[in-house]
């Protein structure tokens, strides 16, 4: 089972020359990474890798911030329609597939939190100040407007837990 808590960073290694939604990333984990360091080089080099992220952006559709709250091995196969709030906090291991948006509601503008190994189906909304807990899986197309307990099956509008496994049980047999 692919861990909640260490990244793996081997999912967001590209593969290949055109890889958009890997390149998106590197460039985003370039940005954070040069951000912490104050020279002349880096100032520049952060300057270029904005242009890269800005390239890879449009490519792929998606609004993932620069300077987000990502944990490392994430992994979006089609990031096309991809939005995420910039105060958002997605931890390790996660898998979101395309049209997801991740935001904030009009009450609380608090972000939602996102743990780790969190699988998101196509076209799912996560609005609001939500927690979603380790290894959950949220069906395609539902509208998460309330927590999420870990290892839980969530599917619908508005999205209700479908099964809760259990954490012995591998989520292979769900996918």
């Amino acid at each position: 089972m692919i861990s909640a808590d260490k990244a793996d960073w081997q999912r967001e290694t590209p593969r290949f020359f055109w890889d958009p939604s890997r390149k998106l990333l590197s460039s985003i984990r370039g940005y954070q990474s040069s951000k912490n360091k104050q020279n002349l080089y880096t100032y520049f080099h952060s300057k270029l890798i904005v242009l890269r992220y800005r390239f890879w952006s449009i490519i792929t559709g998606a609004e993932i911030p620069i300077n987000g709250n990502l944990g490392g091995g994430l992994l979006i196969p089609h990031p096309n329609g991809i939005v995420i709030h910039p105060d958002a906090y997605i931890r390790v291991n996660c898998l979101i597939h395309q049209q997801v948006t991740i935001g904030v509601n009009r009450k609380s503008y608090k972000p939602s939190t996102i743990a780790g190994h969190v699988d998101i189906g196509a076209g799912a909304k996560i609005i609001g100040y939500i927690n979603i807990g380790a290894h959950a899986l949220i069906g395609a197309n539902s509208v998460v407007i309330n927590d999420v307990e870990a290892y839980a099956i969530v599917g619908g509008i508005p999205a209700k837990v479908i099964v809760h496994t259990n954490k012995n049980v591998s989520s292979k047999k769900f996918r």
